[in-house]
């Protein structure tokens, strides 16, 4: 079955979805969406720096979007204006990534994979880190979900129920960076973000439980997956943008229904 190609890029879908739509709950709730688009960005320099050592992509960015969170976040403690710090080491290092895979033979024609992804390139070894990246968020975000909810609803309400708020950034850190080398192969750096975002959005107003609307933003991310592909198929686009189109017009409609319902 996984030698079908389609079958492999379906698979890979379903896979992004799991690990991204409820951390992406998160993430709007936090209004971390700059902090999430920066560690996308700092993972094409992991990229350059994997193949120029020959170490398997899913480890370099996974290490470099670690680093690059951890970065963030000690840079943000000591004072430094938020915006400012995710605006320099966004760019900066997606820059120094782009500048750097110039310098690795052969990477120059395979830059738009690591860019927009290559879904309908993956392989089974690309299959087992997708599913095993999104199993170990899952098992953060079960593990840490009262506390990390909790922190995000008020730190002085965690600090008095005994929960450290910047211990669950850190898990939210992980597990953020996890994701974004999950999604690499899927939708490349420059679309993570997305698929974190846009299914919560789309979730969010349908949803009356934090619970319910992490479930639903991962049923819409999986339905945004299988009909990206399927508008890939039948339109001959490209399938990691074709999988944001289809979530963003989820969006829409949720959007839109909701709109018409609170006229009533």
């Amino acid at each position: 079955m996984l030698d079908d190609f389609l079958v492999r890029a379906a698979l890979a879908g379903l896979g992004l979805a799991l690990a991204a739509a409820p951390l992406g709950c998160f993430v709007s709730w936090r209004r971390m969406a700059n902090f999430g688009d920066a560690t996308a960005h700092a993972a094409i320099l992991g990229v350059a720096l994997s193949l120029a050592l020959s170490l398997p992509v899913f480890a370099g960015t996974l290490a470099v979007a670690l680093i690059m969170a951890m970065l963030v976040g000690a840079l943000s403690e000591r004072g430094l204006g938020i915006d400012t710090v995710l605006g320099v080491l966004a760019h900066g290092a997606l820059a120094i990534g782009l500048v750097a895979i110039t310098f690795v033979p052969g990477a120059r024609l395979d830059l738009s994979a690591y860019l927009f992804g290559d879904i309908l390139a993956v392989t089974r070894s690309d299959l087992l880190a997708i599913w095993g990246g999104a199993a170990l968020v899952l098992a953060l975000l079960v593990w840490r979900w009262q506390a990390l909810l909790t922190a995000t609803l008020s730190p002085d309400l965690a600090h008095a129920s005994g929960i450290d708020p910047r211990l669950e950034s850190r898990v939210l850190t992980v597990a953020l960076a996890l994701t974004v080398a999950v999604a690499i192969k899927v939708v490349g750096v420059l679309l993570i973000g997305a698929m974190l975002l846009i299914p919560a959005a789309a979730a969010r107003p349908f949803a009356r439980t934090p619970e319910a609307m992490a479930l639903l933003a991962t049923g819409i991310g999986a339905v945004s997956a299988l009909a990206g592909l399927q508008g890939a198929l039948l339109f001959d686009t490209p399938a990691g943008p074709s999988m944001v189109c289809a979530a963003t017009l989820i969006f829409a409609v949720t959007a839109s229904l909701h709109g018409l319902k609170a006229r009533r």
